[in-house]
């Protein structure tokens, strides 16, 4: 399999420097006025993000972290899930889940994708549970939001199955006029640079409605204290968001629904001129999608790599090694079909809202080319 060493793409696969560029003035501004203010760790902007995060997606708490699968472990945490805790995830998201789970001693079951969606659907949380999940961690991956999170998040609660959602790629996508993060009993967040809502650096939040996980989260992002110096929580860490990176997501919070919808004009684009019979597309529903990541399956990938490549167009493949074969992973599952063919058919255009139309342009016109 090609690897896309072109040091110097003609088309990048991402470019954070023109995101900078664009919002250059409003970035000076935060950063010096978090300077100025001398309060450089858990300050007004962390509070100020956190309320406004939270408001954005219609949930009631909003705790910021280091990173996102800082949020996912903290999350786990919060719900008190540890050794021998079944929690069920997809195995075809980058391992970000698994790392997680076993950060806190929990064993994992895997539940395979829809070979259209890839996400998981009501049927894999059906079979999960029936294996005895006692959590499961429902992903949005790609940016486009599961489209039965709302059946899941029922099914899960009639059976006292803890619901989290992953939405480190997904942030604004929405299903039946919610967004997601706000179907589960918590939800984790990356603010990752690439991410629709980045920072310049790492950073992440869990989002909540419960007052109790809140204040577990509170306690588990600093070292566990329910004040300085005093531990009453087990499982605590340092893990919060930084004040200057704060400041940055509030800028670019501001933006993220026209920048949402540049991305999905890149993408309608490209599912309107990719014309090649090989070539699957994702489709997807109103406000469904918000084209984190723009990807395609071929069961001829190496040969459209290929010619990527040799065209200096930048790519990427999300992901190549499901979890379940990873060397850190011992979990539970049964057959994986849909993710092992995904794992050797899907890569990933560039898709980000800096992408002029003639890169675009000359993506399609690679990708249909003989």
């Amino acid at each position: 399999m090609l690897s896309n060493l072109n040091p110097k793409p003609s088309v990048p696969f991402y470019d954070l420097s023109r995101k900078i560029s664009k919002y250059r003035i409003e970035i000076n501004k935060a950063f010096t006025n978090t300077i100025d203010s001398g309060n450089v760790v858990l300050g007004s902007e962390v509070a100020n993000f956190e309320k406004e995060f939270s408001e954005y997606l219609g949930a009631d708490y909003c705790v910021g972290t280091a990173n996102g699968t800082d949020s996912i472990e903290l999350a786990l945490r919060a719900i008190g899930a540890g050794l021998g805790t079944k929690v069920a995830t997809c195995a075809n998201a980058g391992g970000y889940s698994i790392t997680a789970i076993n950060c806190v001693g929990a064993s994992p079951i895997y539940m395979d994708v829809e070979i259209h969606t890839r996400n998981i659907s009501l049927a894999s949380v059906q079979n999960a549970i029936r294996e005895g999940a006692e959590v499961v961690i429902a992903t949005h991956l790609y940016g486009m939001a599961i489209a039965e999170i709302s059946e899941i998040s029922l099914y899960c609660k009639a059976r006292n199955v803890i619901l989290m959602e992953d939405c480190a790629q997904a942030h604004g996508a929405e299903i039946d006029g919610k967004k997601v993060g706000t179907f589960g009993s918590l939800s984790a967040f990356s603010f990752y640079p690439t991410k629709n809502l980045g920072a310049l650096g790492d950073a992440g939040a869990v989002v909540t409605n419960s007052i109790d996980y809140f204040s577990r989260l509170l306690k588990l992002r600093t070292y566990g204290w329910s004040e300085k110096y005093k531990t009453d929580i087990q499982g605590g860490r340092n893990s919060r968001l930084d004040e200057i990176q704060a400041a940055i997501l509030r800028v670019f919070l501001r933006h993220l629904e026209v920048d949402n919808a540049k991305r999905l004009e890149i993408a309608n684009f490209y599912n309107k001129s990719i014309d090649c019979e090989d070539i699957f597309k994702p489709v997807w529903a109103e406000k469904q999608y918000v084209a984190h990541i723009y990807p395609v399956a071929s069961k001829f990938r190496d040969a459209h790599l290929e010619k990527l490549f040799k065209a200096g167009v930048g790519y990427a493949i999300h992901y190549p090694i499901p979890d379940h074969h990873q060397q850190i992973s011992e979990g539970k599952f049964g057959e994986m079909k849909n993710t092992e063919t995904l794992s050797k058919s899907i890569f990933s255009l560039p898709c980000y809202p800096e992408l002029t139309m003639a890169e675009a342009e000359l993506v399609v016109d690679t990708i249909n080319s003989k």
